[in-house]
């Protein structure tokens, strides 16, 4: 028993000093993605976090799936899902809970937090003040546990504000913007007329429904919206484009409120419109009389803290704007990359009266953002992460998304531990050579960066003699798969080196004699997978029945690049698929996808600052399969030589080693003149970089990539050395249990799709 005797003294909470080298404050998935990476190079970490769980917006108490540069696989970013931590983590759920369950979700990044021995994790802590010890560094931050009732300090060399409020930064003094620039300061075309549209985005709350398999009735609450406000209010009610009463979750993104009051200040405010707007629509959903079963379903889940979409930008030693991104300009101190497309809404929300509840234009290919966007001079420091990096209203409208923000956080994680491990500052790290070094650390743990030439150095692979037990040549892709209508042109990418472009035989088959027009198309940047050059055109006459078509090209090719072979719409042909899938390439269709504003062709207003552009974008398999074709002479870009270098995805071409269909298991053997101490390797696996892989409700085909090496064993020529079975990840670390010295390593690979071949996007080794 204890007992604690009335003092008269006025008592004080339990206070606690936590002393760690870096303190992460946010535990979204930027915030995350910015502990583990720094753990992991050694370096001790407090993650603190406000709510119980973590994930933020992608958080089961929001509901929100993590999107990036995939954009559903809507626009023409392709293999360009984000690497390192956060495609760690989206593989790892895609494989644990490919139906998308959001608790499960919550699941799998606590256990990615929990594994890493240097981090200590503090779960329903609210940072309330920062202490100083000069003007421009922070010393500690001061929280809150309302659940222990415990006061904490904490202590670090290092803070990243990951808090998506800026809420340490704003405590520290730091340099903030709230709205919308004037689009003369930038020359920013997109930038919002500020009384109509508006200046900031709002926040929205989600609802789950299920069938409960017998009538169930609803009685509004009080402080809902009625039936007749919201026919009155929320114009979208009776658009099928944005409503039907069997959507759930991330479905209305759209009932959102918040963008002209302060999103900070009157967040609660906000969240109390939003709950009257929920339950309005559900009282009209189930009592309106106006919709058909649905008297079994129920409301199973309403969002108590809303999705919050903007409130603080801080400013860096860069801001990213609009040009950045459809220019794709390129940046020395490059770190990451956004693709999403500039996607602003309208801050009345679910009561804007106009027929779009949003705006989003998309740019060519991904963009790339710098370093000096994570840091900011007026505190030296600290990092920014998530949706406050410094960027403009309008260049924020792409870089705010999730997988964009989690990249940036493990770029901030692995700039801290380098500043901590090597002494430097962050601002230092601008510089030439040192920035240089963190791009390499970044593009070793999987990072992409894309329009880079900076190389990982792995001095064991450039020395390295390697030898394959075979390398695919692709003369065919087999002519074993069904028909697919031309109802929407479709095309098939392959990668072709400059010079004469290779002769293509297909299967068409006609309902009649028609003519089917066939063109070659490229992008006009080697690097993007927009097919908005064509080179030439070919009619083909086509009899009634099956055709046997030979495609010869008589256009060069100017570059090494992808081709699209493209297969024009056509009411009467359809065209041979093929079951075979292979890494690097894929076809594509001139269709549409609403959801993120694809209607075929993009055409913008005149005079906004964007491109008009065709879409051409992949279907999901089961459905996506490659065109079937002969190719004369057969493709050779999947050599061995990819093994050696970066990227370790496709880009202008495959950018990957693999074997013929055939050969499994495959092998790798790298030897070297003279022995040498290696104490393990990693390789890195093909797990589909074009599937976006949304986190939670969407729901995904297969919870391992076809692609994928399953089983690795690594011997010295002789007896087996390390081996791993069961594999689905993309980076797959095979430490040595003790260093090995040999002249020789051997790699055999195996996956289990009969219709896909082995292959490897790269190999590092790693010495003692």
């Amino acid at each position: 028993m204890i007992e604690s005797l009335f003092t008269g003294e006025r008592r004080s909470h339990k206070r606690v000093q936590v002393n760690v080298d870096f303190v992460v404050a946010g535990g979204g998935m930027s915030g995350v993605c910015a502990a583990i990476s720094a753990a992991r190079a050694g370096v001790k970490v407090a993650l603190i976090q406000d709510r119980p769980v973590l994930g933020g917006n992608a958080s089961s108490e929001v509901r929100l799936w993590i999107l990036g540069a995939t954009s559903h696989m809507g626009n023409n970013n392709r293999w360009a899902r984000e690497g390192g931590i956060i495609d760690e983590i989206l593989v790892e759920n895609t494989y644990r809970n490919k139906e998308g369950n959001p608790v499960l979700f919550d699941a799998v990044v606590l256990d990615k937090v929990l594994a890493e021995k240097n981090i200590s994790l503090f779960l329903n802590t609210v940072i309330f003040e920062v202490q100083k010890s000069d003007e421009k560094r922070i010393s500690s931050l001061t929280a809150f546990n309302p659940q222990n009732e415990t006061e904490y300090i904490f202590s670090g060399k290092y803070f990243c504000d990951a808090t998506g409020d800026g809420l340490v930064a704003y405590l520290a003094g730091a340099t903030y913007r709230v709205g919308a620039e004037d689009r003369d300061e930038f020359n920013e075309k997109f930038a919002p007329d500020k009384d109509g549209f508006g200046e900031k985005l709002g926040h929205s709350i989600f609802f789950y429904t299920k069938d409960a398999g017998k009538p169930v009735k609803f009685v509004a609450p009080e402080f809902a919206m009625s039936k007749e406000e919201i026919v009155q209010h929320v114009n979208r009610i009776d658009n099928p484009d944005y409503f039907n009463p069997r959507q759930l979750g991330c479905k209305f993104w759209w009932i959102e409120y918040g963008g002209r009051l302060d999103t900070i200040y009157e967040a609660e405010e906000i969240k109390y419109t939003l709950w009257k707007v929920i339950y309005g629509i559900w009282d009209y959903i189930k009592n309106s009389g106006k919709f058909e079963d649905v008297e079994n379903l129920t409301l199973e889940w309403v969002g108590n803290i809303p999705g919050k979409r903007e409130s603080r930008r801080f400013l860096g030693h860069y801001m990213l704007k609009q040009q950045d991104i459809v220019e794709q300009r390129t940046h020395p101190d490059v770190v990451a990359y956004g693709g999403w497309s500039l996607d602003l809404h309208p801050a009345d929300g679910v009561f804007d009266k106009s027929k779009k509840a949003c705006h989003q234009w998309h740019s060519k290919g991904v963009y790339q953002i710098p370093y000096r966007c994570y840091i900011t001079p007026d505190v030296e420091n600290m990092f920014l992460a998530g949706r406050i990096i410094s960027a403009s209203h309008v260049a924020f409208a792409s870089s705010r998304v999730m997988a964009t923000s989690a990249v940036g956080g493990e770029v901030v994680g692995t700039a801290a531990a380098l500043c901590i491990n090597e002494g430097y500052t962050p601002a230092q790290l601008i510089d030439e050579d040192k920035i240089k070094l963190l791009q390499q650390h970044l593009i070793s743990q999987g990072a992409y960066l894309p329009q880079s030439a900076i190389q990982y150095q792995d001095d064991l692979m450039k020395e390295a003699d390697i030898e394959v037990s075979s390398e695919l040549k692709l003369s065919e892709i087999p002519f074993d798969g069904s028909w697919k209508d031309l109802h929407q042109s479709a095309a098939q990418m392959l990668p072709v080196t400059a010079g004469k472009m290779p002769e293509i035989r297909v299967r068409i088959k006609a309902e009649k004699a028609v003519k089917q027009t066939v063109e070659l198309r490229i992008s006009s940047k080697a690097f993007n997978h927009t097919p908005d050059i064509t080179l030439e055109t070919i009619d083909v006459d086509l009899k009634e029945g099956e055709n046997e078509v030979i495609l010869p090209f008589e256009s060069p090719i100017p570059a090494d690049c992808y081709a699209f072979v493209c297969f024009m719409k056509n009411e009467s042909t359809a065209i041979q698929t093929s079951h075979m899938l292979i890494t690097g390439l894929v076809s594509v269709f001139n269709k549409i996808l609403p959801a993120v504003s694809n209607w075929g062709k993009q055409d913008p207003p005149e005079d906004i600052g964007v491109e008009a552009f065709e879409f051409w974008c992949p279907e999901r398999r089961p459905q996506g399969q490659n065109i079937a074709m002969q190719i004369h002479p057969g493709l050779t870009c999947f050599s061995k030589e990819n093994l050696r270098i970066s990227p370790y995805r496709s880009v202008e071409k495959p950018n990957a080693w693999v074997a013929a269909l055939e050969d499994r298991p495959a092998t790798i053997t790298l030897k070297w003149n003279t022995p040498k101490r290696i104490k393990g390797i990693t390789i890195l696996t093909d797990t589909d970089y074009d599937h976006p892989m949304e986190s939670v409700q969407w729901g995904h085909q297969e919870p391992k990539m076809p692609f994928c090496v399953e089983s690795v064993e690594v011997s010295d020529g002789e007896k087996t050395i390390v081996q791993q079975i069961g594999n689905f990840q993309t980076k797959v670390q095979l430490p040595f249990p003790h260093i090995v010295e040999t002249d020789c390593l051997k790699l055999t690979l195996n996956n289990t799709m009969e219709n896909t071949p082995v292959a490897l996007l790269g190999i590092q080794v790693h010495t003692e």
